[in-house]
């Protein structure tokens, strides 16, 4: 399902709007960029029903080149059951992963994520797949556009733990899932994350 236009377009007049206002020294374009945020900030809140103020005040509160925020996720196989836990912030079940860290690779990243949420230490062992969020089918974000990182992962140690951001753990066959977090996950990301630890030889996928 394709986002709506008036997404599209408000995101990319605020990324060109930031990335304006971070190189400009002139006076006058500098007003031109701030005015151009506002029309971004409106469009934005009058298709998501939100408040303008509060999304002109998210605006202003990024700078710097507007590029996609990367999010990164760890498929930990055992005897063909994959790892998971139980999300907190909505109760739902997704692999483990969240916003890469800065200082640290995306495969450092993921392993510390697995680490944290689930207890178990793992290490990456391929990156599988990546993704652009509004490409892929997952319920639309507002404002932020983001890249997914998918690793398959092998676990090394460790025991099922639950962390201030997730209150379950465990293995599930991938045709018998629990209910998803769809923002984080889809049931077909992880059918095809298998396939990739079925067969390693498999190129990384990507848009």
């Amino acid at each position: 399902m394709s986002e709506p236009v008036w997404l599209t377009i408000a995101r990319e007049l605020q990324a060109i709007a930031q990335t304006g206002l971070t190189f400009t020294k002139d006076r006058f374009d500098i007003q031109r960029y701030e005015r151009l945020r506002e029309l971004a900030s409106e469009l934005m809140a009058h298709g998501s029903g939100s408040d303008t103020q509060k999304i002109v005040d998210l605006f202003r509160g990024e700078s710097g080149y507007a590029t996609p925020k990367v999010d990164v996720r760890g498929a930990a196989f055992v005897d063909g059951r994959v790892l998971m836990v139980r999300e907190l912030s909505d109760g739902l079940w997704s692999l483990p992963g969240g916003w890469a860290d800065v200082n640290e690779s995306a495969g450092e990243c993921v392993v510390r994520e697995i680490f944290e949420e689930s207890g178990f230490e793992a290490r990456a062992l391929k990156l599988a797949a990546v993704r652009d969020y509004q490409k892929e089918g997952h319920p639309k974000r507002a404002l932020h556009s983001s890249y997914k990182l998918y690793f398959i992962c092998e676990i090394t140690g460790g025991a099922a733990s639950v962390s201030n951001e997730t209150s379950e753990v465990g293995f599930f066959d991938v045709h018998a899932l629990p209910p998803l977090s769809l923002g984080r996950i889809l049931p077909q990301q992880i059918e095809r994350l298998y396939e990739h630890w079925l067969h390693p030889e498999l190129p990384t996928d990507f848009d």
